[in-house]
């Protein structure tokens, strides 16, 4: 796993077209997934898991598609702890250049007696036969003791041991609930590392769950702790609240570097391109203040900020619009704008006042600004041209019109 003397590789799992697609309201045909899984290689992200065979033909045929095309990149996709789910998988994915084999099966008490109606003992041993079964198909097996988050540690290690032994040679720590706190995810998975036998036979990765809003800080926490595989989707999407966002995780990489000492493949710059492929896909926009890849991300209203941006983007910006494949930030124009950012923005619309006339066109922007959300590019040419009404007074900008009585008042006040 270490790439170079100094500097670990964390390897990206992106589970967008299984785990994502599962959100409630969500469907992605075959030819979607397939779309979308060509972004994620162009991404380059090291495992796609393509989906959950056994659920429908639909499913099967994707992912089957998904294996026979996509080169380069791992495919994987889920099974129960079956053989039917097994050979789905398998069917499915052997086409594949790298193929992987996905088992999940619950590890917490809770899942245990209330979900399977099982003894530990019996969850054991299914897993072991499964994984064992999975290996004489699949050279990559990979294990998921689902629920690990809120399981005796005992006998997750004891599971994890036994699945090692049974051949597994990927174990994922899903926090499948998003219960954890990272201190304490981050201790489980290590001594989940540090005191399973066996443990420098597998990868350990993990999976966390949005529901408290610690899926990405959960993530970090297991890396820090040993783990080098982060199971993640594309604008964070998933069951219930959603997964680890990949962009979160893989730009935390980038900019903290320094600090954390660890590296992934992903080219970044693809980042932006993939989350607008997802949202166009799946029908869902991203909130406008979605980290990394939120229209607001990378925009700015306020003055203070807005000025310091202006003179360095160091003041407010810790990465680069650029390195996530935007051409540049987002000054946004509103009531709250500064006389740089105006300046700022009639420039870059190749407009120069002329002398004696840019204080009366800071005023019309702020009449403007005052009776709009933000002040667009056409907006600002009326306002440079002091563009005439039908009355010989200035400027004749559009505003809602529950603002119009606001703004015709301001007009005769400023205007005459």
């Amino acid at each position: 796993m270490t790439q170079g003397s100094d500097v670990d590789r964390v390897y990206i799992f992106d589970t967008t077209l299984r785990d994502g697609e599962q959100s409630p309201g969500f469907h992605l045909d075959a030819s979607s997934k397939l779309k979308i899984a060509r972004q994620l290689e162009k991404l380059g992200v090291d495992v796609i898991e393509a989906g959950f065979p056994i659920s429908s033909p639909g499913d099967f045929e994707a992912c089957r598609q998904i294996a026979r095309e996509i080169r380069g990149t791992t495919v994987t996709a889920l099974a129960r702890a079956v053989r039917e789910d097994i050979d789905a998988v398998w069917g499915a994915i052997k086409d594949a250049e790298t193929p992987q084999i996905h088992i999940v099966l619950s590890v917490s008490d809770v899942h245990i007696d209330r979900k399977l109606g099982m003894t530990r003992a019996q969850v054991l041993q299914r897993g072991a036969e499964m994984v064992a079964y999975a290996r004489s198909l699949c050279d990559r097996v990979q294990y998921s003791p689902e629920d690990a988050g809120r399981a005796d540690i005992d006998y997750l290690i004891e599971t994890v041991e036994t699945m090692i032994a049974a051949g597994a040679n990927v174990i994922n720590i899903p926090d499948t609930t998003g219960y954890c706190l990272p201190g304490e995810f981050g201790d489980l998975v290590r001594r989940v590392i540090n005191e399973a036998r066996g443990s420098e036979n597998a990868l350990f990765s993990v999976h966390c769950h949005n529901d408290l809003g610690l899926a990405t800080a959960n993530s970090l926490a297991a890396i820090t702790a040993g783990a080098r595989r982060v199971e993640c989707t594309i604008n964070g999407i998933g069951e219930r609240a959603g997964n680890t966002s990949l962009e979160e995780i893989v730009m935390l990489l980038r900019v903290r570097q320094a600090r954390l000492g660890l590296e992934c493949g992903i080219d970044t710059t693809q980042i932006t391109t993939t989350s607008r492929l997802v949202a166009e896909l799946t029908g869902t926009p991203v909130q406008p203040n979605k980290a990394v890849v939120g229209a607001n991300a990378f925009a700015h209203a306020s003055g203070i900020h807005q000025d310091g941006v202006l003179k360095d983007r160091l003041n407010y910006e810790i990465m680069k619009p650029e390195d996530v494949g935007l051409d540049d930030s987002r000054i946004v124009l509103t009531a709250r704008s500064g006389r740089h950012a105006f300046h700022h923005r009639l420039g870059r619309l190749g407009i120069k006042l002329a002398d004696g006339k840019a204080e009366a066109a800071w005023q019309r922007f702020l009449l403007v600004a005052d009776t709009k959300r933000e002040v667009n590019d056409d907006d600002l040419r009326k306002i440079a041209s002091g563009e005439s009404n039908g009355n010989g007074h200035a400027t004749a900008i559009d505003v809602p019109n529950e603002h119009n009585h606001v703004a015709d008042t301001l007009r005769h006040m400023i205007f005459g």
